[in-house]
């Protein structure tokens, strides 16, 4: 009976494990997405949070642990989880973007640049293979809407569709 109970606790330990790890973004860092870059180029996905955003803990659950969205960021993109409000400077392109302390709190500015300068919570960011901001779009984003964004940006639709058309026409790879 013992071996029976240890049995089924491994099997359950091991398909608990398997399933985590196909339902994470691999989330990387901005050095790290300029290195690969350099080895294999691909477009880049910012998740633009705090550590206060109600919402973007919302995002982290409801739509980034999400299996299908997960594999397409990892197979499509390069993604960055970048807190807005980080202390650390950043250099990118023979540029050195830091803290900026403003009222209670402060930003970043690599987060204002990359956000047009509306720093809203959260915000998803889409960068080319060069790292040149294609598109942030604030706020909140479901699956069903995460889903139609990215694949839009990642096939290069944006480049030859409208959205409004895009929208109409899109459909679903999720599995329901």
């Amino acid at each position: 009976m013992r071996n029976i109970i240890l049995s089924f606790f491994c099997l359950f330990m091991l398909s608990k494990s398997t399933s985590v790890s196909a339902q994470n973004v691999t989330w990387h860092t901005w050095e790290e997405v300029v290195e690969l870059q350099k080895k294999e180029p691909r477009k880049v996905f910012v998740d633009v949070y705090t550590d206060w955003c109600g919402w973007c803990k919302k995002m982290d659950k409801a739509t980034f642990q999400q299996p299908d969205i997960a594999k397409y960021v990892n197979d499509n993109y390069y993604a960055i989880k970048f807190n807005a409000e980080q202390k650390e400077a950043i250099e990118m392109g023979g540029k050195s973007y830091k803290f900026i302390a403003s009222g209670r709190r402060g930003y970043h500015e690599l987060a204002a640049e990359i956000t047009r300068g509306k720093l809203s919570f959260p915000t998803i960011v889409f960068m080319n293979s060069k790292m040149e901001l294609i598109q942030p779009i604030p706020g909140f984003k479901d699956v069903p809407t995460f889903e139609m964004i990215m694949t839009y940006f990642a096939e290069d639709n944006h480049k030859k569709t409208p959205w409004s058309v895009y929208q109409k026409t899109y459909k679903s790879f999720i599995n329901k």
